[in-house]
């Protein structure tokens, strides 16, 4: 019988769309940082070119109104006043006219609408002439006022490209992981849901192949060697109880014992294979799920008959240093090593002590306080350190290592086992941060 996937009763999303989601969303984070920073930089940068301007423009008209107030000649001041203010980057025009005999006049002219702002630049130039040689008379100023409406209208054509640019850049990005996501991850992943929904008893010999080169090794191709090995051992099993089907059938008279000797071969192969489905086929101790199971029955006894419960979290330190510097059968030598230390540092067969997956390992220590835990914790330490397993590329110590998280149950304030478990990993992680080769004891806020 084909296995059909379970439907959820939802609509589900595809994997691409989420990734071109996160993409826009951290596009859409970066883009406004972008825009903000460029927006602030071509402020700095209109203003520094207004500034030019209103310079160049006081070199331009300085010597002639000098010279219009020198000859009185109102008419040509007026007139010069009037054409600087035309000009569009000029908000305001001062020229104030100073004489030894009289008060200063100040001719001003300002463009309609214009206000003043502490953000426009302004100029202030002197006006002098020099009627003959030697003879330099200061007889005025000029004051340029900039026109911030000029700044505004430039930044916001600026950041009107900005964003468009970087909407652009955005969108272009979003399509181009889309695209390759399609090509490189989902197309195969639709064919491996496509094979295994089609499996049968009678087709698992049909080996699964994706069409993509296949010198790649990635985790692509890990999939497929493990679903096509999945599908070996299960084409076995099946082939291995035909076998049996068959002698039954053969052996018809002596069907009662042969059905005895069959169930006690299945209980037995059964047990073996509940054996390894809780235990780790490396290292000997129990694996992930019978740490599930047992966790769960020590935490409810601790916490309904008022016993100590702790939990130790470790880590053998700078493991893929070493499985890079010695290979990974050196490396599983090693898990084997420090596993069989770990197990005889732990004397009571209350004592649970699980690899959790790589090089990490749990120990769960019923009855035991914070302060016992922390004698065995450093027990195991130096029994792994005893071990004296070289490790060159280690920047803790010249031998392989472990650091260790301990935390213990707080019925008033540990609500779950896995509120047990952050805690010693929170502890794991502080003892890799401050050095490695020591256990860290989780301290409960008061």
């Amino acid at each position: 019988m084909a296995v059909t996937p379970a439907n959820s009763g939802h609509e589900s999303a595809s994997l691409g769309s989420r990734l071109v989601i996160a993409t826009l969303g951290f596009c859409l984070v970066f883009t406004l940082a972008v825009v903000g920073v460029r927006t602030w930089s071509a402020w700095q940068s209109n203003i520094a070119a207004l500034s030019s301007e209103l310079k160049l423009i006081g070199q331009i008209y300085q010597r002639t109104l000098s010279k219009s107030i020198w000859d009185m000649d109102r008419e040509s001041l007026e007139a010069h006043v009037s054409s600087v203010a035309n000009v569009a980057s000029v908000g305001q025009i001062e020229v104030t006219l100073k004489s030894a005999n009289r008060t200063p006049e100040v001719l001003r002219n300002t463009r309609e609408g214009w206000q003043p702002s502490t953000q426009i630049p302004v100029l202030r130039v002197q006006l002098d002439y020099e009627p003959f040689a030697g003879g330099r008379e200061v007889i005025g100023e000029l004051a340029l006022y900039g026109d911030e409406r000029v700044l505004w209208m430039r930044l916001r054509a600026e950041v009107a490209a900005i964003v468009v640019t970087q909407v652009v850049q955005s969108l272009l990005l979003a399509s181009l992981i889309m695209l390759m996501f399609n090509k490189l991850v989902t197309v195969h992943v639709r064919r491996i849901a496509q094979h295994l929904g089609g499996l049968t008893p009678a087709n698992l010999a049909q080996k699964l192949r994706l069409d993509r080169n296949s010198t790649r090794h990635d985790e692509l191709s890990q999939l497929v060697t493990g679903v096509n090995q999945l599908q070996g051992n299960l084409s076995s099993y099946l082939e291995q109880q035909q076998r049996y089907e068959q002698e039954l059938l053969v052996h018809r008279d002596n069907l009662a014992q042969l059905v005895k000797e069959r169930t006690t071969e299945l209980e037995a192969a059964n047990a073996r294979l509940d054996s390894l489905a809780r235990t780790d086929t490396l290292t000997g101790l129990a694996n992930r799920r019978q740490f599930d199971e047992v966790k769960q029955l020590e935490f409810h006894r601790a916490l309904r008959y008022g016993h100590p419960l702790s939990l130790l979290v470790c880590d053998i330190d700078h493991f893929k240093r070493y499985n890079d510097a010695y290979g990974h059968a050196a490396g599983d030598q090693c898990l084997r090593l420090v596993a069989q230390a770990l197990r005889d540092g732990c004397a009571r067969a209350t004592d649970l002590v699980a690899r959790l997956g790589g090089e990490e390992f749990a120990i769960l220590l019923p009855a035991t306080d914070a302060a016992h835990a922390a004698q065995i914790a450093d027990r195991l330490r130096l029994a792994v350190a005893r071990l004296d397993i070289e490790h060159k590329d280690s920047t803790t110590a010249p031998h392989v290592t472990i650091s260790l998280g301990l935390a213990q149950l707080d019925p008033g304030r540990t609500h779950t086992f896995d509120d047990l478990f952050e805690h010693a990993d929170a502890a794991l992680y502080e003892a890799k941060t401050t050095g490695r080769n020591r256990c860290v004891v989780h301290i409960t806020p008061g």
